[in-house]
């Protein structure tokens, strides 16, 4: 076995740095063109609101949470196809009775019906 593939190898031809300068400069080129054309867009957004475009409280004050009770929109019973315009807008609506319902006596309130674990 001879030691000419070592001498080839280690020789070389010396096209392989010139390559990786060329690969290197079309990387920096890309990425130098990617960097003015994110510029470019970024000009062109309008700019971010003012202090006087911010949004204001209401005069009456920040509106808090409306705790209320829904009950179901039940569907209506039809012998024929109820059609979806005939259907109302939203699954549930507002209970007659708001007054939150209580545990009874005797009842735990959980699924297993409160007896002994």
């Amino acid at each position: 076995m001879t030691n000419a593939w070592r001498d080839l190898a280690a020789g070389g031809s010396g096209g392989f740095p010139v390559w990786l300068i060329i690969a290197a400069v079309v990387v920096v080129g890309v990425l130098i063109g990617a960097f003015a054309f994110g510029s470019r867009q970024k000009r062109r957004e309008p700019p971010p609101p003012t202090a006087d475009e911010q949004p204001r409280l209401p005069d009456s004050g920040p509106v808090h949470e409306e705790r209320e009770r829904r009950e179901p929109n039940e569907m209506p019973q039809r012998d024929d196809r109820t059609l979806p315009h005939e259907l109302r807008h939203q699954g549930s609506r507002t209970a007659s009775d708001q007054q939150r319902p209580r545990w009874e006596e005797g009842h735990s309130g959980s699924f297993g019906g409160g007896g002994p674990g």
